[in-house]
């Protein structure tokens, strides 16, 4: 399972098993990276709920 993140300056994709981080990086600074995963991990319930309920399984 994974997320995309797109942003006016880039965008990422973060791998949320078997841990959330970062997988891949286009342009997005360190800072607005940590800000991304920390956004991740504090809304990481909801984001699988969303995710399996889309997906299924």
């Amino acid at each position: 399972m994974h997320v995309h993140v797109y942003a006016g300056n880039g965008e990422a994709k973060f791998w949320m098993e078997p841990k959330i981080e970062l997988a891949q990086n286009f342009g997005l600074s360190d800072k607005d990276l940590r800000t991304v995963q920390n956004l991740i991990e504090e809304h990481a319930d909801e984001i699988r709920s969303a995710w399996y309920k889309h997906f299924g399984s």
